[in-house]
């Protein structure tokens, strides 16, 4: 579980699928904030970081920021259509079109006024199901589409609710081969803590309770349509696998401690052992891939990473026997390791037809020969392609942002410095195009979670700054994951005066002292936890940055942490060891005084505040009680609240009117960068809807 389930904002196909959390629960497409000022001029020619050089052109915020035209495209498991999320009134939209067909043909099937958060087929195909929250409040609602009506209608296709949505969270928990008319989800209704787990008639709607979730289980594991075996955390915040016996009788098979990863990753084909993603043990520190036997208690090691760089990624499995195809690991880059003949023959041409950048398979059809794929580049949105692998055809279905000039886009580079410890840190660094990497200004980017990391690929963020002319560093600072538990678990109750801030600081210090980065002209901008991390700069070490931006940031970590979204209550144990337990009295003073909240008095640097005022994870207290606080301190700051938002932003208008606002708060506050010379009149007037007024917030 990521504590606050943020993704790095890169809007395009492939962040937008990896944002997604169980198919549908919570997708981010984009960060939230802005100042409440009128567009200024641009900046002159030839200055910013491009005095000694041609700048490239400005490049308009929408190119970046607008709904993408199509995204998500996804095959049939017939292979006779293809599925995709497009632009429809406003909003992200499901339309079909026939496989072959142009893009043209792809009519409409949903007209939500909320972009919809994702969708799946059934499969036999026969069905699509969609998942849609109301305002962000993370309330997922399942919908279906029979693909008959979808087909044979002119107009709009009906939409039926299979579950969820009116404060009640539903779950997509297993989509059976064997059974498929059936799909299985997670419920809350009965205790908004802990999810029940139903077997859903697709034609019908009708639910048929398969487990009572009366053992606080955070997952369920199915095989073939069986309710096999469920996790969840134990008394000392470690994970427990168990064996399903009955619906509310359970056999502990798996353990591992706090602090360590076990994890179900597939059945093995003969129904019985599985594969684990697991580090348990002081032996292991990357997390590897075994077979284990739950009848005898062995296990027997697949693979690890070859390079011994950083965990498992992911696992690839065939849909139709189990059988393991590739494992996926990604240090700087993504690299794929072919477990199977056909898929290693099927990925090298993938490779050569496709070129350079990071694949993601994003669907098959149900005989495995029809694929859909992503490839995504650091300097190109990326596209879609439909590929045959037998055939060894392919044909691209769309292409990420075709208006996007990628000729002037910036290279993201993999760097590595030292902290103040001597513990080596990985991260990114983006360039402006075409400036020398001296004395740049310097936008500096925290990523969420705080329990993910940053990747390599492309960025609209990163992309957008870097087009403004400010240098980009993302750090991946310990606490974050991927690079082993030793790393992920320096971070456990080190926020802000530990070395999670302390990693960022060394970082920008790095920057500093090869000239890259110019010390007066530094921000930190971040949300959810990034958006902490951007308080907690400005906080205990004012004399590093400029301005700061914090979306979504908890400012104050007791009542962050006595105010958790309920279904979180089962892991909360772990969340404890992770951040501290408000309940035990040396946490709370530790808990105190790491929270920003109560030393306001530090801060310096304009600081921009905004939220998503149905945000179920960092509520909206956390920033009217900053917000109240630097107000009654004397100190300038900046609110932004969305009404219609959750964690993050989904609505497109709000999402241009934060870039309109933030390159607008860096260029008064940092420096050195350019901006748009207008904006449309949607845009302005939303960043005057967001607008708060400072003197009337309550502090809570």
């Amino acid at each position: 579980m990521q504590f606050m389930g943020m993704c790095s904002v890169k809007p395009g196909v492939a962040q937008r699928r990896r944002c997604l959390v169980a198919i549908g629960v919570s997708v981010l497409l984009t960060w939230f904030a802005g100042p409440i000022v009128g567009a200024a001029e641009p900046a002159q020619e030839g200055a910013g970081p491009w005095v000694q050089g041609e700048a490239p052109p400005l490049i308009e915020l929408e190119q970046f920021f607008r709904d993408p035209q199509h995204a998500s495209g996804r095959i049939s498991p017939d292979g006779d259509y293809v599925a995709l999320l497009s632009a429809h009134e406003g909003a992200m939209n499901l339309h079909l079109m026939a496989r072959g067909e142009s893009l043209e043909s792809a009519r409409p099937l949903t007209a939500e006024p909320r972009s919809i958060m994702g969708f799946f087929w059934s499969r036999d195909g026969q069905y699509l199901i969609f998942a849609r929250d109301r305002d962000g409040d993370e309330n997922m609602e399942l919908r279906v589409i029979a693909l008959e009506d979808a087909a044979a209608s002119d107009g709009l296709p009906e939409s039926r609710r299979l579950a969820g949505g009116e404060g009640v969270q539903a779950r997509v928990q297993h989509v059976p081969r064997t059974a498929p008319e059936y799909i299985f989800i997670g419920l809350n209704a009965r205790d908004p803590r802990l999810h029940d787990v139903y077997r859903v008639a697709l034609a019908t709607g009708e639910k048929t309770r398969v487990a009572k979730n009366t053992a606080a289980i955070e997952r369920w594991g199915f095989h073939e349509g069986e309710l096999r075996k469920a996790v969840r955390t134990t008394q000392d915040a470690g994970t427990e696998i168990l064996r399903v016996q009955s619906q509310d009788t359970f056999e502990p098979v798996y353990t591992c401690a706090f602090g360590e990863t076990c994890a179900i990753a597939n059945f093995h084909p003969d129904g019985e052992r599985l594969y684990l993603r697991t580090n348990a043990g002081d032996e292991r520190d990357l997390i590897e891939l075994v077979l284990f036997d739950p009848a005898t208690g062995t296990e027997e090691w697949i693979h690890r990473d070859p390079e011994g760089e950083v965990d498992l990624g992911r696992a690839r499995f065939s849909d139709q026997d189990h059988r393991l195809l590739a494992t996926v690991y990604t240090g700087d880059r993504q690299r794929i390791y072919a477990h199977d003949e056909d898929f290693a023959s099927h990925l090298e041409w993938l490779r050569e037809a496709l070129g350079e950048g990071e694949l993601e398979i994003t669907s098959r059809t149900r005989d495995e020969t029809l694929w859909t794929v992503a490839v995504i580049r650091d300097t190109d949105p990326g596209s879609v392609y439909l590929a045959d692998v037998e055939a060894r055809a392919i044909e691209r279905l769309y292409e990420g942002r075709p208006e996007l000039p990628r000729a002037y886009l910036a290279p993201m580079e993999p760097i590595r410095y030292t902290a103040r410890d001597g513990q080596e840190i990985p991260g990114y660094l983006t360039l402006p195009h075409g400036a020398q990497p001296k004395g740049l200004p310097l936008v500096v980017m925290p990523h969420g979670g705080p329990w993910i990391r940053d990747t390599w690929g492309y960025s609209g963020t990163v992309q957008f700054l870097a087009n403004r002319g400010y240098a980009v560093f993302q750090p991946n600072f310990r606490g974050s994951s991927g690079f082993g538990k030793a790393f992920l678990n320096a971070g456990n109750q080190e926020w802000g005066t530990g070395v999670m801030q302390h990693d960022v600081t060394d970082g920008v210090k790095y920057l500093i002292d090869r000239g890259i980065a110019d010390p007066d002209r530094i921000a930190i901008f971040g949300a959810s936890y990034g958006g902490y991390a951007a308080l907690a700069g400005l906080t205990w070490t004012p004399e590093l940055y400029t301005a700061g931006i914090s979306m979504v940031g908890p400012s104050n970590l007791i009542t962050l942490m006595e105010s958790i979204p309920p279904y979180w209550e089962a892991g909360i144990r772990r969340m404890h060891g992770r951040v501290g337990d408000p309940e035990d009295p040396n946490d709370r003073e530790r808990l105190e005084a790491q929270s920003p909240l109560f030393h306001v008095e530090n801060i310096q640097a304009p600081l921009m505040v905004a939220q998503g005022a149905n945000d179920p994870r960092v509520k909206q207290q956390e920033s009217d009680q900053i917000v109240a606080a630097l107000r009654d301190a004397g100190h300038p700051v900046e609110y932004l609240l969305a009404l219609d938002e959750g964690h993050g932003l989904v609505d497109q208008t709000n999402r241009l009117a934060f870039f309109a606002g933030l390159e607008t708060f860096l260029a008064a506050h940092v420096g050195g960068g350019r901006q748009q010379a207008d904006y449309s009149e949607a845009v302005r007037e939303r960043l005057q809807q967001l607008r708060q007024d400072v003197d009337a917030v309550q502090a809570p």
